[in-house]
């Protein structure tokens, strides 16, 4: 008897399920009156049922779902372009879908038809908000006459809001909102009162959740100005200091609930961590560099105190053509907020062996620094630096060896202000350093700078088109070429110059003896063309000069670069591949091809 109970049972069930039957092939939605071609688009992309169009796996379930949420949907987006006195129909072969039991759906759905009477577009006629802080302006938008936009009027109260919040006034809130509309005037009355409350000063940092890290040093990393009057930016600012180490995965910092009697709100920080280490690979190849092959092993929190220790291998020039690998091993050590919460101290190591056409450079170097932001897009940078090169001359008969030892004072200054640094469409890049260097077993000194300027601007109604620009200067004083450090010499060609040229083809002819230059300047444009979400293509044209003066004077060489690329956007920056053949200069010929990750600038 249990056997054949549950059999019926199951049976039931199984005949009450929801089988998948034909559903509607295309949907009928029309707007009345002379708005349609402006309310279309936005009432379409706000509609389930538009969605659930092109879906073959429809079934009358799903529909009459979308289609009694869509009454809301339309509506919705019907107020928020000032339209309050429409009427929604929305009717599933003949009969409106608000009507429809939802446990008894049709078993079969034809025809959908969509039909919006949008009525009159309102207008602001009173606006009143108050008080307000003066010195936040409220949205343009909310005024007599105005397109009475709901928007509007939510932007208004949270600008409202966030203008006595930025005071220090952290609690202030909408109190109280009369909102009425004439429907025989179409004019939509709004009244706003706000409550500012008390102004508070920031109280204690309280860390809410467990953490590898040391309580003190999330607080010294956060950077909460303790006494001062309350501001959201530094609360934002706390939160992004903490997300900037790398060392958690995710990082709350919100105020209290309520604030203390002493006019004090305490802070309170939840993180979460990220795994401590980390490894990872990656590679380029290039047909006349050869490949490039690197790893790296990462510990985020090496001390307790979110600091980062990297150590990273490399191996280029593997395979190039007429050029020999060379070698780097370098260490880096981070600890942020040493000396207040926007600085860094860095401290680095390496070792290196550079096997190139002019030299061979065994070196060893070792620098510390201080990285400082200045703002969200503004930083910089200043260190010491200690290297020593044991050096062999391949352009000199017998291949003689000299040693240098190097102290320099490496400084730099970045701006940044593009929208996305894997795959920038909008901004500008500057990036200026200078390095001043003594070297000191030869009593001989100088320095070396360099400028690195990019630029992005994204064209057409989907941004699909992006032309992006590159201009590098940098250059080398005091020492002559023989005499100086071989890898502060300049040389132009292959991927990170001119694409279309061997690498480093152009240099300098020194009475009869050819080295690098001591002056660069090289030009890149790109213009990149989204294709499907995921695939685009690229045109590009570099250009170089290398001269034997410290600052480029047009008395050196020139060669250029031309060729197509194609991009294909993955979570980590674009995959690149690129192929190139020269266009000027007496360097190269053939093509070359370059394969990648990540923009070339």
């Amino acid at each position: 008897m249990l056997r054949g109970t549950v059999f019926a049972a199951l049976t039931g069930i199984c005949l009450a399920l929801p089988f998948p039957a034909q559903s509607y092939d295309s949907l009928n939605f029309s707007i009345a009156g002379p708005d349609e071609e402006t309310l279309t688009p936005s009432l379409r992309a706000a509609s389930i049922l538009a969605q659930l169009e092109q879906d073959e796996d429809k079934v009358p379930q799903d529909v009459l779902a979308a289609a009694q949420g869509d009454y809301a949907r339309l509506v919705e987006a019907l107020y928020a372009q000032g339209y309050y006195s429409a009427v929604v129909r929305i009717t599933l072969d003949g009969q409106e879908a608000a009507t429809i039991p939802p446990f008894s759906v049709p078993k079969r759905i034809d025809k959908v038809r969509v039909r919006v009477e949008p009525g009159a577009r309102f207008t602001f006629g009173k606006t009143q908000v108050a008080p307000i802080n003066k010195r936040v302006p409220l949205p343009e938008g909310f005024a007599k006459g105005a397109p009475a936009q709901a928007t509007v009027v939510r932007d208004t109260a949270q600008a409202a809001i966030e203008g006595w919040r930025s005071a220090g006034y952290a609690k202030a809130e909408i109190a109280d909102q009369t909102i009425t509309a004439r429907h025989a005037a179409a004019k939509l009355d709004v009244a706003l009162a706000v409550a500012r409350g008390r102004q508070f000063r920031f109280g204690d940092v309280q860390v809410t959740s467990d953490s590898a890290v040391r309580e003190a040093r999330i607080r010294q990393i956060a950077g909460v100005p303790r006494g001062e009057v309350f501001d959201p930016v530094e609360v934002e600012d706390a939160a992004q200091r903490l997300r900037a180490t790398g060392t958690f995965r995710s990082v709350t910092v919100t105020e209290a609930e309520e604030g203390g009697p002493d006019d004090t709100l305490d802070i309170l920080i939840d993180v979460t961590d990220r795994k401590p280490r980390r490894f990872g690979f990656g590679a380029e190849l290039s047909s006349s560099e050869g490949a490039m092959l690197s790893a790296f092993w990462l510990h985020r929190n090496l001390f307790g105190g979110a600091e980062r220790f990297r150590v990273e291998g490399e191996v280029s020039q593997l395979g190039g053509a007429a050029i020999k690998p060379d070698y780097d091993v370098t260490a880096r050590f981070e600890k942020p907020a040493v000396y207040g919460p926007d600085t860094m101290f860095f401290a680095t190591t390496g070792l290196s062996y550079d096997d190139e056409p002019d030299y061979i450079d065994r070196s060893f170097n070792f620098g510390i620094g201080v990285t400082r932001a200045f703002s969200k897009q503004v930083s910089g940078e200043v260190g010491i630096s200690y290297s020593r090169s044991n050096i062999t001359d391949l352009y000199l008969p017998g291949d003689p060896t000299r040693l240098l030892t190097i102290l320099s004072l490496p400084t730099a200054v970045t701006i940044d202000r593009r929208d996305d640094k894997l795959d920038p469409t909008e901004g500008l890049y500057l990036r200026a350093e200078l390095e001043p260097f003594s070297i000191v077993n030869r009593g001989d000194s100088g320095g070396r700078y360099a400028f690195d300027i990019r630029g992005y601007r994204a064209f057409g109604a989907d941004e699909s088109v992006v032309l992006a620009g590159r201009l590098q200067l940098a250059g080398m004083f005091g020492p002559s070429a023989a005499d100086a450090p071989p890898d502060y010499l300049l040389y132009s060609g292959g991927g990170g110059t001119v694409r279309g040229q061997p690498y480093q083809s152009l240099d300098v002819d020194y009475s009869g003896t050819r080295l690098g230059g001591r002056s660069f300047a090289g030009v890149s444009t790109e213009v990149r063309v989204d294709v499907t979400d995921s695939i685009g293509v690229v045109g590009f044209a570099d250009a170089g000069y290398v001269g034997a003066e410290s600052f480029p004077d047009g008395s050196g060489d020139w060669h250029a670069g031309a060729g197509l690329g194609i991009r294909y956007a993955t979570p980590v920056g674009p995959i690149r591949f690129d192929v190139a053949g020269p266009v000027a200069g007496d360097t190269g010929e053939g093509v070359q091809i370059y394969i990648g990750i990540g923009q070339a600038f």
